[in-house]
Parts: C-alpha cells; structure tokens; sequence
C-alpha cells in the first residue's frame, strides 16, 4: 500500500510517500481501506515535535511513522474478537489512541475506536468529525457546562473544532461571538455566529463585553486576560495552547477558582466512540454540518498539513485517497 510516512521531526520536507507492507491484522482489530482522513492541529505538531511535549513517547525520533488520527473507510477484514462490525461495513472514528496511520491507503486498529458511517455522510464528511467535533463537544458540554451558558466566546472560531462548536453552542440555545481573522468571519456568520470579532482589528478583552463561557482553541493569551472577561461563575476551557500557557493555566487555574469562583481547565484529549455516535445522529438530523476548507490527495499531504500549520483552515482539511484532485 502507498503511506506518507515520517522518521524524524521537521517540517513537511520530511514527509515521504513510500509503498509499505499492509498491515497485520490482530485479533481486536479491524482492517480498513480508508477513503478519506482529515488532518488536524495534532498532526502539524507531531510532525515538528513541538511544543516539546509531543515528543513523549519518541524523545529524539517519532513513535509514530505515519500521521492522520480522524479516517473513514470501508472494512475489508476481521480479527477473531470482533462483533460489532462486519465486513464491508463504512465506518470513520479517531484512531490517536491505537497508533495513528490514517495518511495511507490500509490501516489496521482496534474496532472500538470506529462507528458506523450512515449512508447519507460522505466519507469527507464522516473523516471531518471524530476529533474536532468530539473536543468541541466535550469542552463545551463536558467541562464547560454550556446548558448553564447564555454567553459564549470561541477564540480561534474558524478552525475545525471552532466550526463545530460554534454549531454545538447554537443548539444549546447560547448567544455566540466568535473571534479569528478576517478572512473567516463570513463562514462564521453562515453557520449561525451571532457575533464576530477580527482579532487583527479588533481585542475582545477590551470591548466591555462578558461571558459564561470562554472555549479557547488557540490558547495564545493570558489566563488573565479571559479572566477579566468572564462573569463570575462563568467558565473558561482551552483546548489548544503553547506549553507555558498550559503550565500557566494548571498552576493559577486552582487559585482564580478559589478566589474568584470562575472554572478555569484544560480538555484533556478523549476519543470517545458515544459522542461520535451523538455528533452522528446530529448529522443525520441536519443539525450539525462538517465544514470543509479543501480536499487534497495522499500525495498531497504535505500540502494538506502545511495549508493548515499556517493557520489558514476554515474549518476542516481533508486528504482522499480516491481523487486525485485537489
């Protein structure tokens, strides 16, 4: 099978797409031909090793020779101990957390990280959910509290998790403003933002409004400064960040809530397969909608990454490994 495989940090330069052995399959496993895989913040990071961070588990070299978490695909073989799927099966899931490899053609992991692709979602579509929509549903549901919420901030809005959670946000009933740059407000504004602010332009710490809950994807400023914009009782969550504004955010998080009453965490990443299951019947309802900047194919996934790691993404990549168009 052709993959785009990596053995060292850096940047896209060290991308290469090679013909590999197809996986073994085990007996808890699944081997899907994947469709379609969609890149995310993640992948940009392993792939450079920084913030230092992610070069746990692989200090000097990658534990991992091959990106992409989020696939959609169809099942091609079973191990022994598999009962819920079956051959032939469309299926799309976050696979981070049983070895990665959605960048290529086969991938062999652990069933439980798959559910079934409803006939109606393309195979871009389903690619386009299992993480940024499951951070954006459990920062906002999950940490942030949002049935509570009647104000919502989402900084770095344009993003894939700021797409979805803009949605999320809507269905919950919350008034939404929405803070990236320019050239994605009118995105934004399509699918339902009630508020948009152009961070070049304009600092929504210093417009005088407040919030329940602020849901940080971007993670580039001072836990002070959401701090001041919170009202009280309201709740901050990042889910993206520098390495010194998350140790900033653990150590004086516990005090502001102990002086101040207002929640301030980080979302610790947790492919969960019932809130892909939940994002799914959203979809089929018509509720939730996967908004997808570009498509690339295998061959262009240094491209895919480098278009995303210069933050120019409105909302989700996506790489399909049967076109090979853009």
């Amino acid at each position: 099978m052709k993959a785009m495989v990596y053995n060292k940090y850096g940047t896209t330069n060290v991308l290469n797409l090679k013909e590999i052995e197809i996986p073994t399959l085990k007996q808890n496993e699944v081997l899907v031909k994947i469709h379609a895989a969609s890149v995310n913040s993640w992948d940009w990071d392993l792939l450079r090793g920084k913030p230092f961070l992610n070069r746990l588990g692989g200090l000097l070299k990658p534990k991992y020779k091959i990106l992409g978490a989020d696939i959609a695909g169809r099942v091609e073989a079973i191990g022994r101990e598999v009962n819920h799927i079956s051959v032939g099966d469309e299926v799309f899931g976050d696979i981070s957390w049983c070895g990665w490899g959605g960048f290529a053609e086969y991938v062999s992991v652990n069933a439980e990280a798959f559910t079934l692709k409803p006939a109606r979602m393309t195979f871009e579509e389903a690619a386009a959910i299992p993480q940024a929509g499951v951070l954006a549903l459990q920062g906002l549901r999950d940490i942030g509290q949002i049935h509570e919420a009647k104000n919502v901030l989402i900084n770095g809005a344009g993003g894939g998790v700021g797409t979805f959670a803009l949605q999320i946000a809507k269905l919950y009933g919350a008034e939404v403003t929405c803070v990236d740059s320019k050239k994605k407000l009118d995105t934004l504004k399509s699918i339902g933002a009630d508020h948009v602010i152009d961070y070049t332009e304009e600092d929504f710490v210093q417009k005088g409004q407040f919030y329940d809950l602020i849901l940080d994807v971007v993670g580039t400023r001072s836990i002070f400064d959401y701090k001041r914009v919170l009202n009280p009782k309201g709740r901050y969550v990042m889910i993206g960040g520098s390495t010194s504004r998350i140790l900033q955010l653990l150590i004086l998080g516990p005090m502001i809530y102990k002086t101040e009453s207002k929640k301030m965490a980080i979302l610790i990443h947790k492919p969960n397969k019932n809130d892909q299951n939940f994002l799914k019947e959203l979809f089929v309802a018509g509720k939730l909608v996967p908004i997808i900047d570009r498509r690339y194919s295998l061959h262009q996934v240094e491209e895919a990454i480098l278009h995303l790691g210069e933050g120019n993404v409105k909302g989700k990549v996506v790489v399909c490994m049967t076109n090979n168009q853009t």
